[in-house]
């Protein structure tokens, strides 16, 4: 899921404010246009939410891969037939570069 977060403001954040600063903003909104919105929930003032068209085609990637198996069980079966016989041959070369790739790609 995407969030585009251009035009936050300060007042849109949540931050911790002291007491003071409680005070002084309460003192500052004594307007009733501000209070209104205040008590009016989002939807009444007009804001939306817009997905990018990145997170609607990651949406659509979700949908296409939730119609595969998590896991290939003939493979699976495939793979215990041969540990179970003493067939299963492991190619050393190639795991080592498996390996060196992974490493790579978190080390950098």
């Amino acid at each position: 899921m995407s969030v585009d977060l251009n035009g936050i403001g300060p007042g849109q954040v949540n931050t911790t404010r002291t007491p003071a600063d409680k005070a002084a903003n309460s003192a500052n909104s004594a307007s009733p246009a501000a209070d209104q919105a205040k008590a009016q929930g989002p939807a009444a003032r007009g804001e939306n939410v817009s997905l990018s068209s990145q997170a609607k085609n990651m949406k659509h990637l979700e949908e296409k891969l939730g119609d595969y198996p998590e896991m290939d069980d003939d493979r699976i079966a495939q793979i215990r037939s041969a540990l179970d016989n003493g067939t299963y041959k492991i190619d050393a070369e190639k795991l080592a570069q498996k390996m060196l790739e992974m490493d790579e790609s978190i080390f950098g």
